[in-house]
């Protein structure tokens, strides 16, 4: 039997879709991806992110261990790959500074521009 933990990323096998969601199963467990939990955007037709047979790695959020029944998510999963890929924005020491110095000459520069229409 296996030991899941809810956060746990595993892979398991797509057995089935339906309109509200891709059921998989993960060793002896049957799971189901619900559609909110596919995609960040909005999903029109479930069968464009798997097709029966196909090896899918899901996050696991909630464990039924009386059914042997997992929740599943592909949204949490690609939600981290995005946060891990984010870098730190390094602040300068100028600061504003730099938007200040431009901004007289940038102001010269619009009414210039529109003063000539």
């Amino acid at each position: 039997m296996a030991d899941f933990k809810i956060n746990d990323e595993v892979t398991g096998i797509v057995t089935g879709i339906e309109s509200y969601g891709i059921f998989v199963n993960v060793d002896d467990y049957s799971g189901l991806i619900h559609i909110s939990e596919i995609s960040e955007n909005f999903v029109r037709n479930v069968g464009d992110f798997a097709i029966v047979g196909d090896k899918i790695k899901v996050k696991i959020i909630e464990i039924d261990e009386a059914e042997k029944h997992l929740k599943l998510s592909l949204k949490s999963l690609n939600e981290e790959k995005k946060k891990s890929k984010k870098e730190k924005i390094v602040e300068t020491s100028k600061g504003f500074q730099s938007l200040e110095d431009s901004l007289e000459e940038w102001v010269n520069d619009k009414i210039s521009e529109i003063s000539q229409k």
